[in-house]
């Protein structure tokens, strides 16, 4: 008679076990224009829009690439999610529960720029903010300044 309940019991726990809650977590990446190639923490994930499923959160790194189009690189954080919490994540693994966390990323990809002036003016403004030298003098000297420097090194070693 024990025997019966015991098999009762389990042939009662095995359906809640069964049913143990899956929770499912997927980023989205799509950009603009569509068709970029993505890198997800240096590994190649497809093209956009694209999914992935990721298992811990936090920040990821994110490369986006296409061509004619200057490439994005940089570190994307998910932010707080009280589904990332320890208690929280845990309790929602156990619990016969399906969830599915979705992080939507969107980039938005700038036309490259293959205008040589331009360049070097951006390259003189940002120098300047950084009190570097300015390559566009540096350039109309026609290598005046590297004899400048040498000249200056002679004079200081007498």
């Amino acid at each position: 008679m024990r025997l019966i309940h015991v098999l009762l019991g389990l042939l009662m726990a095995i359906p809640c076990v069964a049913q143990v809650g899956c929770v499912r977590r997927t980023i989205r990446i799509s950009s603009e224009p569509p068709g970029a190639l993505v890198w997800l923490n240096h590994r190649e994930i497809g093209r956009t829009p694209v999914e992935v499923e990721f298992t811990h959160y936090g920040t990821y790194d994110l490369l986006i690439k296409k061509d004619g189009w200057e490439p994005m690189i940089g570190p994307m954080p998910m932010g707080f999610r009280i589904r990332g919490t320890p208690g929280v994540d845990l309790v929602l693994e156990v619990l016969p529960v399906h969830t599915h966390d979705l992080v939507e990323w969107h980039v938005d990809l700038v036309p490259r720029d293959n205008d040589h002036a331009a360049l070097l003016e951006r390259a003189s403004v940002l120098r300047a903010e950084a009190g570097g030298h300015d390559p566009q003098a540096m350039a109309s000297n026609d290598g005046i300044g590297s004899e400048g420097a040498e000249s200056n090194d002679q004079s200081q070693d007498q």
